[in-house]
């Protein structure tokens, strides 16, 4: 009877058992989220953009320098002031020279007592082979050494103390602090007859002849801007006046966070206003160069924006659904290398969104998120 029970109950804990794996079995398997991608990016842009964009910056001067002594005293003359017009090579201030020129004197004293000392050395050691080629037997060779040897140490004497002399010179030259170039002092840290250290800002002052301006240019247009021949700039202190700029200089590293280049403009200073240091303004055109297409048999992208397949010569570049949001391989022609990136003879249109950075790491079909929308 007991086994029988026994039996009873083995049977029915395999079936519920069976139950409980069935019942596991029919839940549903969580799937996992698929992780969205950021990416780098840029959209491609025709040469019309550059023309229509407007860019902001700030005016500086064309030449800047804070000025200082090399030597450190009391200043003796500071004749100029703030706003003062000063020219190459004008006396913008004194340190006392008294001290340099004592110091000075003393260097050149005992230069010439060196020099004495050199001339009577090598008197003594010509003296000395005269008598060795004459008489050998009056003079021997040890002392026609010692006396060379006197010699050499003199000249050697001369030659250092030629140089203190020279170091002596530049000093008592230091103490005069002279305008680098034509400009305007725009700012003084001393009074006359501080006592300045070498070193310690002493005078600000700028070259206004000319302003510059630096705007910074999105990677999808800075392969356009060496084909400007003038940009167009207006500053908010004075919006009915525009300036004709052009370009002096163009960064070939973009920034981290914004990726976007500096570029440095330059115009004359207008007859009828004055531009100062800091004024905002910002670009409100450009003139291309006679005869230039803007855009050079291909579209330019950066060249982290190419990649080449495995086992395969052919270049690729990942193409964003701007949908979607999902890349896919699109490949590519290319043409030449270029100071920002590399022409795209085929296979890219104006408007596409491409991927820059990490292309390695996509696959077909995957969804990102852009991080860069310049």
């Amino acid at each position: 009877m007991f086994g029988k029970f026994c039996k009873q109950s083995k049977f029915l804990f395999s079936l519920l058992a069976v139950g409980v794996l069935i019942s596991a079995c029919e839940k549903e398997i969580p799937v996992e989220k698929e992780v969205i991608r950021p990416v780098r990016a840029l959209q491609l842009s025709d040469s019309g953009q550059i023309k229509e964009r407007s860019f902001p910056g700030k005016a500086k001067a064309v030449k800047e320098v804070e000025l200082s002594f090399r030597v450190a005293g009391p200043l003796i003359t500071l004749p100029v002031d703030v706003g003062d017009k000063v020219l190459t090579g004008d006396v913008l201030s004194k340190i006392d020279p008294r001290d340099f020129e004592v110091a000075l004197n003393n260097a050149r004293g005992q230069l010439s007592r060196a020099q004495a000392s050199a001339e009577r050395a090598q008197s003594e050691f010509d003296r000395e082979m005269r008598i060795l080629d004459e008489d050998p037997g009056a003079t021997s060779q040890v002392a026609v050494d010692r006396k060379k040897a006197a010699r050499d140490q003199a000249r050697a004497d001369m030659t250092s103390l030629n140089a203190s002399v020279a170091a002596a010179r530049d000093q008592l030259k230091y103490t005069k602090l002279l305008a680098p170039f034509d400009g305007v002092v725009v700012n003084k840290y001393v009074e006359n007859f501080e006592s300045v250290k070498a070193g310690q800002q002493i005078i600000r002052m700028i070259d206004d002849s000319k302003v510059e301006m630096i705007v910074n240019i999105p990677e999808n247009l800075i392969s356009l801007t060496p084909n400007v021949a003038i940009v167009y700039v207006r500053f908010d202190s004075f919006p009915e006046h525009t300036l004709e700029a052009t370009i002096k200089e163009i960064s070939s590293e973009a920034s981290e966070t914004t990726r976007t280049y500096p570029v440095t403009l330059e115009m004359e200073q207008p007859d009828d206003v004055k531009i100062l240091p800091g004024m905002a303004g910002k670009t409100v055109g450009v003139e291309v160069k006679e005869g230039v297409e803007l855009i050079d048999k291909g579209i330019n992208v950066p060249v982290s924006a190419v990649y080449t397949a495995e086992n395969a010569d052919e270049s690729f570049v990942w193409v964003i659904n701007e949908t979607n949001k999902t890349v896919s391989s699109r490949q590519v022609t290319l043409g030449k290398l270029t100071d920002h990136g590399i022409l795209v003879a085929e296979g890219l249109e104006v408007g596409d969104w491409i991927a820059t950075a990490g292309v390695n790491y996509l696959r077909e079909g995957q969804t990102v998120r852009i991080l860069q929308s310049k």
